[in-house]
């Protein structure tokens, strides 16, 4: 086994990641200038490939602003490492310690909005590939990084790409947990549609891919609302009039582990309203992510259970929308359950809207990308640990031969679209060893 990571390579990972942090790269509508989804997001797609051309490789910038790549080697066959630039908005800033487009090294650790999803891990990647290269080996495969600009909304930045791109060979996305992940359930995000409300308007939630940690309420029903939270002993404030439902936030993925302050909310206003969005919420919903209310008990052995985030709602005098995100197994079928679905709007007068759809991954476990990335892992850290399956979604589903991998090891604190994100530099630097040994076998053997 080859040692590839110099000091020099740690260092300039560090600043790198660092340096990505500082842009503020989320959607935003509003910002978007001649750019497809804002200004900060090509700018940071723009200083990443510049980066990268300063690493010798050969870069392409997407002319509308979608994605970028950058190639090193020639050959027919090829290596992607897939990672995404975007990060989700930082959410209430009083929460953070830090300035979260600010990155700041402390107690072993690099702390800011996209330290570990996915600038930190995109960057121990590509400076672990430096290192291989640095090292004087011979490609026998081209290594494409294809940097992604959608990853935490819609994915039009890949599906972009592979309209207009060769396909590659095999590949992985650093964009998860190790030892890697072999299977991901179907993503399903929906938005329910129903009557506006002259007397009750809100405006709940942020992404779909986040459950709510927040749900705020302002009207004439809140000392009703106060009432029923104090007797469900549910966590909120009382600040000018207005109430705040707590809740702990989680990515979408990880439903039931979070605390849904909407689902929170909608329980204790509901007794007090007619109202028919509530009123699905609070029958069908319930304060259960796994949705047995409409779809019964879903799951597999494979991949586990069916999860539903009740991630944002929004009403007012013209229009109530529901936002959910679904994480389907592997084996079930999804227009069946849009279909039981659909059932259940009916009768609280709510249409369907699909809002974007991934198909599941899988890639079988005796298949050599799996086998090689899964003997590197074992032989770096010692750990026998099985393949992982996940209700996550990564950019590794877009492609054929492609998996997720790494960089949170499995004692790693998760704290990606959380406040306070943090990499600590014991994974940064673990991550570059494991990468660069994948990187050796996959391209150069």
């Amino acid at each position: 086994m080859k040692l590839f990571i110099q000091e020099q390579h740690r260092l300039d990972c560090i600043e790198t990641i660092k340096t990505l942090i500082s842009y503020p790269s989320y959607l935003r509508e509003d910002n978007q200038g001649l750019t497809p989804f804002g200004d900060d997001i090509q700018d940071v797609l723009e200083e990443t490939l510049n980066i990268c051309k300063n690493l010798d490789m050969k870069t392409y910038l997407d002319p509308e602003g979608y994605y970028g790549y950058a190639d090193y080697g020639e050959g027919q066959e090829s290596l992607a490492i897939l990672c995404h630039l975007d990060v989700v908005p930082p959410g209430n800033l009083d929460l953070w310690e830090s300035n979260p487009f600010e990155a700041v090294e402390k107690n072993e650790a690099i702390y800011g909005r996209g330290s570990q999803d996915d600038k930190g891990p995109a960057m121990a990647a590509l400076y672990a590939f430096k290192a291989v290269i640095d090292s004087g080996v011979q490609l026998k495969k081209r290594v494409r990084f294809i940097f992604g600009t959608d990853e935490e909304t819609l994915w039009r930045c890949l599906d972009r790409y592979n309209e207009l791109e060769e396909p590659s060979s095999m590949g992985f996305a650093p964009d998860a947990e190790f030892p890697l992940t072999y299977a991901e359930k179907g993503l399903l995000q929906v938005k329910l549609h129903g009557p506006g409300d002259s007397q009750l308007t809100m405006n709940c939630g942020k992404s779909l891919n986040i459950v709510p940690d927040e749900a705020s309420y302002k009207g004439y029903l809140i000392d009703k609302l106060e009432n029923e939270l104090k007797s469900l002993e549910y966590d909120y404030q009382l600040s000018n009039q207005q109430i705040t439902v707590k809740g702990k936030a989680v990515h979408s993925k990880d439903a039931p582990d979070g605390i849904n302050a909407i689902t929170r909310l909608v329980t204790a206003l509901s007794p007090h309203t007619e109202n028919k969005t509530i009123a699905f919420i609070a029958d069908k919903l319930k304060d259960d992510p796994t949705g047995q209310s409409i779809f019964g008990k879903i799951e597999d052995d494979i991949s586990g259970p069916l999860t539903v985030n009740l991630a944002t709602l929004n009403i007012d005098n013209n229009e109530s929308t529901i936002g959910l995100d679904l994480r389907i197994p592997v084996t079930s079928n999804k227009e069946a359950l849009v279909k039981q679905l659909t059932k259940s709007l009916a009768e609280y007068q709510l249409d369907y809207e699909e809002y974007d759809y991934l198909a599941s991954l899988y890639v079988p476990k005796d298949s050599l990308l799996v086998t090689t990335l899964l003997d590197v892992y074992r032989e770096k850290t010692g750990d026998k640990s099985e393949p992982l399956t996940s209700g996550g979604a990564t950019f590794a589903r877009t492609m054929k031969n492609c998996v997720a991998f790494g960089a949170v090891f499995p004692d790693s604190e998760v704290t990606f679209h959380m406040p306070n994100e943090k990499m600590t530099l014991r994974d940064i630097y673990s991550s570059m060893e494991i990468y660069a040994e994948a990187i050796y076998r996959l391209a150069c053997n």
